[in-house]
């Protein structure tokens, strides 16, 4: 909280009114969820209109989306028109992209290209058990830091079977909570004698439309296309990514296979 200023002071009065009003421009940002959803995959071709409880999975994706109190916004971005059609057919706002795009990413930065937000969030269209929640954990770093121009999520984990499983991405900060590294194995490794927490990276991604915009514009590298993770691409080109704990528990199932289906919706019923 800044000081009193003295009546007769009019540098500190002006110095005041300078840090009231830096405050409340980064608490109004505009920030945009963006949801990609592409019609291709290996293992479930048109996942994201594969129907859960009545509707399609994305339809579930985009109403979670809703809940979180800090997305001025969300839309679709999709490059097919079967999915862009089931969009519309439940209100969601659409962007039909190019298909030739190798990642969420790719796809997710050229829907922003003609929107005026501050921020843009990138949510998985893929996980219908996401919790609104953890969109407000993932852009509150870029609320609070102005310095913080990316950021995503870790959380604790407790089963030891995930501990070597190379589905679940681990990830390892440094003392100010950015990202050293994305690894399918397990890191840190545990020398004999020391114990130490292990987290799993939470895929979601909030970054300052600057910033996405400067990542669209690298091409792939050397250690994403070793681990299959595209946040190293960040890394290697020296860009921070801030990493927020969340306070979420709740089980996040990416459906990539028919068994995935399956099982989330079982999980999802009366949902």
């Amino acid at each position: 909280m800044a000081a009193k200023c003295h009546p007769g002071n009019v540098l500190e009065r002006f110095r005041h009114l300078l840090m009231r009003n830096s405050f409340n421009r980064r608490k109004n940002l505009r920030v945009t969820g963006i949801i990609p959803a592409r019609w291709h995959s290996n293992r479930l071709e048109g996942k994201v209109l594969a129907e859960i409880n009545g509707k399609p999975m994305v339809q579930h994706v985009y109403e979670r989306c809703c809940q979180a109190r800090l997305l001025s916004e969300t839309l679709i971005a999709t490059d097919d028109v079967r999915v862009e059609a089931a969009a519309r057919g439940f209100g969601a706002p659409v962007v039909l992209t190019s298909s030739d795009h190798q990642s969420g990413t790719d796809r997710v930065a050229e829907a922003a290209r003609s929107l005026d937000c501050d921020v843009v969030v990138n949510i998985q269209g893929d996980e219908p058990m996401l919790n609104p929640v953890m969109i407000n954990e993932v852009v509150a770093p870029l609320e609070k830091f102005p310095e913080v121009e990316f950021s995503t999520l870790k959380q604790r984990i407790v089963n030891e079977d995930e501990l070597n499983n190379p589905a679940v991405v681990k990830v390892v900060v440094d003392v100010d909570h950015y990202a050293l590294y994305f690894s399918r194995s397990l890191i840190p490794y545990p020398t004999p004698g020391n114990s130490i927490e292990t987290f799993e990276h939470i895929g979601i991604y909030a970054y300052r439309s600057t910033c996405l915009a400067k990542l669209a514009q690298l091409r792939p590298t050397p250690l994403e296309k070793s681990e299959g993770l595209e946040q190293l691409r960040a890394l290697e080109n020296g860009i921070r990514l801030y990493v927020v704990e969340s306070g979420c528990r709740v089980k996040g199932i990416s459906v990539d296979t028919p068994d995935d289906l399956e099982e989330v919706r079982q999980l999802m019923k009366g949902d």
